[in-house]
């Protein structure tokens, strides 16, 4: 490897904030590490996953009075969950191999 190459390498490897030795592991496997998310982005996710939380309890109040419709709020709060998975694998989850 040359100078210019380890130093591309190092750079990549110092954004994914993993170790090189767990940069390379999962190169092997396959997988492309992704660069830290912002640093907001775990308080996000927590307000977020607040968020759903509520929605559930709401849900629970509401269905014990008869005044929701319990299906369609149990399928919205499965969309919320569905969407923060997907901004999850967006922001950190390592890229494949193709």
């Amino acid at each position: 490897m040359t100078a210019e190459e380890y130093a591309a390498f190092k750079r990549k490897v110092d954004k994914s904030g993993l170790s090189i030795s767990v940069y390379l592991r999962k190169l092997i496997k396959g997988q492309i590490p992704k660069e830290l998310p912002p640093t907001d982005y775990f308080a996000m996710m927590r307000e977020l996953y607040r968020i759903g939380n509520c929605l559930v309890q709401i849900a629970d109040a509401a269905n014990a009075y008869g005044i929701i419709d319990r299906e369609e709020f149990e399928r919205q709060v499965l969309e919320y969950r569905n969407v923060v998975r997907k901004i999850t694998e967006a922001i950190v989850a390592p890229d494949t191999v193709r």
